[in-house]
């Protein structure tokens, strides 16, 4: 086992390797490799692969492409401190945890709705709605947002 890896990730690696032996249940074997996806995505090594690689005079763009990001994204996860970084994704989950500020109350359907209703795309409903087979009104709410609601008969 790679001696880089941290002890948790090292443990979630054995666990897999172990239920590829004693075929687990399948939600088990499910899992254990979503637990060591989430283990990898913030292991310590990665980080400082990252920061000996840009010492030793890699560019972000070499950085991103070995990690299969876009430059924006992998300088967000690995650019700056330990502070800064801990700083950045733990404001990120504040905003995934927030509940969406769209109004639940507003007539007809999204179009995003409406599409899944009708077993098509989003951009079929515009196109319908630009033909005229589809009704639509845009609500404007007193603070500004502006909603394209869909009014399926």
């Amino acid at each position: 086992m790679s001696a880089f890896l941290s002890p948790a990730t090292r443990d979630a690696v054995e666990r897999l390797l172990a239920d590829d032996d004693a075929s687990p249940a399948p939600l088990t074997r499910v899992g254990d490799i979503r637990t060591l996806l989430a283990l990898l995505e913030t292991e310590p090594a990665v980080l400082q692969g990252v920061r000996e690689a840009l010492s030793a005079g890699a560019t972000w763009d070499e950085v991103a492409a070995v990690a299969r990001l876009k430059p924006a994204a992998a300088k967000w996860r690995w650019q700056g401190t330990d502070d800064e970084i801990a700083a950045r994704q733990e404001a990120g989950r504040k905003r995934s945890a927030r509940p969406s500020s769209v109004p639940t109350d507003l007539p007809g359907y999204s179009v995003a709705d409406a599409a899944r209703r009708l077993g098509v795309t989003a951009q079929a409903v515009y196109l319908q709605i630009s033909r005229g087979k589809l009704e639509a009104q845009t609500i404007t709410l007193p603070d500004g947002r502006s909603y394209r609601r869909v009014m399926l008969p």
